[in-house]
């Protein structure tokens, strides 16, 4: 069991971390073109089950938005960027919906299709997971998957993550209901496969 204690202060100044081959760095607005081609994408979409952006004007604003829940201790979005490269971002991570009372919040993330299948996303998954664990101090981080997402569900289980759930019809998106799938991950677990 962690002896760190849960410290919201750990959220600023914002915490910029390095894996082998990434750079986790604080979403801007300067990322908008990539959060629009990403959640404009049909692919990216198939899963995601939320709206298509059609214009740059909502990708700023979704960033706008996550800027605004970092500023208010509610959550934590960083853009993933490549080492070696002057490209923007190839996609993005957070801890959102952060529960203080019970040292708990949720990860969710997006990456460019281009960039699927190389093991970034398990990379700078390790590095924010452990940040939670470590300096934030967490105790635990969910998941919510759409149950057909099968490489999303590969991830969570390399990172320690167990099912926890299984909800049927809870989550209504373009006229129809989904399913959702819950992973649960406790820092011991986290630990047990590095």
């Amino acid at each position: 069991m962690s002896t760190v204690k849960f410290d919201i202060k750990a959220l600023t100044p914002f915490p910029k971390l390095e894996t082998k081959r990434l750079y986790l760095r604080n979403l801007d607005l300067t990322d908008a073109p990539t959060v629009f081609k990403q959640r404009s994408d049909p692919r990216v979409l198939k899963y995601l089950d939320r709206a298509a952006i059609t214009e740059l004007k909502q990708a700023e604003e979704f960033i706008t938005q996550k800027l605004d829940l970092w500023q208010n201790n509610k959550a934590i979005s960083w853009a993933i960027d490549l080492k070696g490269t002057t490209d923007t971002a190839i996609g993005d991570m957070a801890l959102w919906r952060i529960i203080e009372s019970d040292h708990r919040a949720e990860i969710g993330y997006t990456l460019l299709p281009a960039f699927w299948g190389k093991g970034y996303m398990l990379e700078a998954a390790r590095a924010i997971v452990d940040w939670g664990f470590t300096t934030l101090g967490l105790h635990s981080i969910i998941a919510d998957i759409n149950p057909e997402n099968n490489a999303s569900r590969k991830l969570l289980h390399k990172l320690g993550f167990q099912k926890e759930g299984y909800f049927r019809e809870n989550y209504h998106f373009d006229g129809q209901y989904l399913d959702s799938e819950i992973y649960g991950l406790l820092e011991r677990d986290f630990r047990a496969t590095l």
